[in-house]
């Protein structure tokens, strides 16, 4: 068996992985499974100081988030090779192309009733607004095998430790996403509100 889809094998639904196999060899994409990371869930890089589309998604999202992330990069890929940097990153033209992603796969019979017809809006919309990512990414963190708390699950001011072992204050809500402070350092980070959690009770390092 083919390394690469070997290793996807674990990462997609299994009738996802034709039709994503299929795309990654026709736009000779890079695909990198990379570690979990606080800011982002996936991440698109143009062939410009590369041969190579440059895909990476993190690694710790069940099957279902997996997918929808990576055709979320997908969508970044189809819109670079049509206008390069003409337009803007989530502006119409992504928003179109992800739509027609999503549409095409959930023809494949892959995801559970409550997020077929979540993604049917979205497919259905190409005009949507990004905010709807943050409702979606929690309705699809909802399958992880062991129910994970998320950072909008817990109060202001709480602390909380990350996959890494970093340790933050949750402060106040941006538009979208949470300022939180790292203790070590007090540098502000903005983080999404489907971030994993730690809680932990604030000790004298926890004080703002």
């Amino acid at each position: 068996m083919d390394k690469g889809r070997e290793i996807l094998q674990k990462h997609l639904p299994e009738a996802a992985l034709d039709p994503v196999m299929a795309f990654l060899k026709h736009y000779k994409v890079f695909l990198k499974i990379s570690r979990a990371r606080t800011s982002k869930l996936g991440d698109y890089r143009p062939p410009i100081r590369y041969c190579n589309h440059r895909i990476s998604v993190n690694y710790n999202l069940n099957p279902y988030h997996f997918l929808v992330t990576l055709l979320h990069e997908f969508a970044h890929l189809l819109t670079w090779e049509k206008y390069r940097s003409h337009v803007m990153p989530h502006g119409r033209e992504w928003k179109s192309n992800y739509a027609l992603l999503l549409a095409e796969y959930m023809n494949y019979g892959i995801f559970p009733p409550d997020l077929h017809a979540a993604l049917a809006k979205i497919a259905g919309n190409p005009g949507y607004s990004t905010a709807t990512d943050d409702r979606i990414n929690k309705m699809l963190a909802s399958y992880n095998r062991e129910k994970q708390i998320t950072l909008e699950d817990i109060p202001l001011n709480s602390v909380f430790r990350i996959h890494n072992g970093m340790v933050f204050i949750k402060l106040e809500k941006l538009k979208k996403r949470y300022r939180c402070k790292r203790l070590d350092n007090r540098r502000i980070y903005s983080v999404s509100p489907a971030m994993e959690v730690i809680p932990m009770e604030p000790g004298p390092e926890g004080s703002c």
